[in-house]
């Protein structure tokens, strides 16, 4: 059965994690999506990590669901096949620096002229305009820019730390993954195509704000602080491993207190509500336990907190735990697959379960031009002028 978005092609422009994240969420969902790269490397993730045959699994795990097709940009010819590839597709996407895409005659204007209703998707860093505007930036200069790494900073650190993972670029390839389909859904409602521009600062910051920023939000001065929520982010130690909790309602914390053998906490006026343990919050960390770990094994800590209903679950220190979640073994979150040149993997699923049009992994992650052939053939082209364009460097 064919997933949402069957029907729809998407010229890929993209590189590194943010536009490739999105556009394998369109292709998981059934979206044909071409990608585009560059003769010789290709996408630079592609050598970037752990590596087998050549391709990462980074590249692998962000640019499956896909066909790869290898233009010379730089060629009059390899800008005309793009054209001609455009004319036929839905959506085209680009994280150009500014002003490359002008150059390159690729820009909205240029390609709207050959499909009218084409939805545009430009993603940058940090806008088009402004002192950053030309600045070349990844996902770490992202995190400190837009406030990640002070929140993620830990209370008795000297200095903010970054989030360990691409967190700006993958929340920005989740706001254009849902940016384009709402943009095809209004084109389908008579609007036509459009301009989507988006840049990775605002993207994290808007994902930010809500519970990082609480105490930057409210600009009157008679404002009652309180600690955020990240004060809460606590890892706890027990006899053989750690574990967490999330207690926000009355019943809950007084759950809380009871399976850690606190129970004279529950009347404390200092802590019976969640306004008062909002104001008390760092006073109730050091009760709890401050540093020091539970002595019982973490099943039996975790048995108790879910004797009373309290939200808890094990804390892992290697990624690689993950799979044999119990949970996660449930809900069938990874599949093993065999990719032609990795070999076996493992890798998660699409998220997102549909019941009539279920999103699945539609291809593997492509070698550089493996489908550059079959897509220039489906243009027209045949056998022999594809190899003259190979042989002249505008094709790969």
């Amino acid at each position: 059965m064919p997933g949402p978005l069957h029907g729809y092609r998407v010229i890929d422009c993209t590189t590194t994690v943010t536009g490739p994240f999105a556009s394998m969420i369109l292709g998981d969902q059934g979206a044909d999506v071409i990608k585009i790269e560059a003769p010789g490397v290709g996408d630079v993730v592609r050598l970037l990590g752990t590596a087998r045959g050549g391709i990462s699994s980074l590249f692998a795990l962000l640019n499956r669901s896909k066909r790869s097709v290898v233009l010379n940009l730089r060629e009059q010819r390899g800008r005309d096949l793009l054209r001609r590839l455009v004319a036929g597709a839905d959506v085209f996407m680009q994280n150009f620096r500014p002003g490359v895409v002008e150059r390159l005659g690729i820009d909205e204007p240029s390609l709207r002229e050959v499909r009218g209703d084409l939805i545009y998707v430009s993603i940058s860093a940090f806008g088009s305009e402004g002192p950053y505007a030309h600045k070349p930036a990844y996902d770490h200069i992202l995190q400190g820019i837009a406030g990640v790494a002070a929140v993620q900073r830990a209370p008795e650190a000297v200095r903010p730390e970054n989030v360990r993972h691409t967190l700006c670029d993958k929340v920005t390839a989740l706001t254009a993954a849902q940016g384009i389909t709402a943009a095809l859904l209004a084109r389908e409602r008579g609007q036509g195509g459009q301009h989507l521009r988006m840049n990775m600062l605002d993207a994290s910051i808007a994902f930010l704000w809500p519970d990082g920023g609480a105490n930057a939000t409210i600009l009157e001065e008679d404002v009652a602080l309180a600690p955020t929520l990240a004060a809460s982010y606590r890892v706890e130690d027990a006899a053989d491993g750690h574990y967490c909790t999330a207690a926000l309602t009355d019943a809950q914390a007084h759950g809380l207190f009871r399976a850690l053998g606190h129970p004279e906490l529950c009347t404390d006026p200092r802590f019976a509500t969640l306004a008062a343990r909002m104001r008390h919050l760092e006073a109730l960390l050091e009760l709890l336990g401050g540093d020091a770990p539970d002595p019982r094994a973490r099943a039996d800590v975790i048995a108790a907190l879910e004797a009373e209903d309290v939200p808890c679950g094990p804390v892992y220190t290697d990624a690689g735990e993950v799979p044999n979640d119990p949970q996660v073994r449930a809900n069938g979150t990874f599949l093993d697959t065999v990719h032609p040149q990795l070999g076996r993997m493992r890798e998660p699923r699409p998220p997102l379960r549909f019941d009539r049009t279920p999103a699945a992994i539609q291809r593997p992650a492509p070698a550089l031009g493996a489908n550059t052939d079959e897509v220039l053939g489906e243009l027209g082209l045949d056998a022999a002028e594809i190899e003259d364009l190979r042989g002249k460097g505008v094709v790969g």
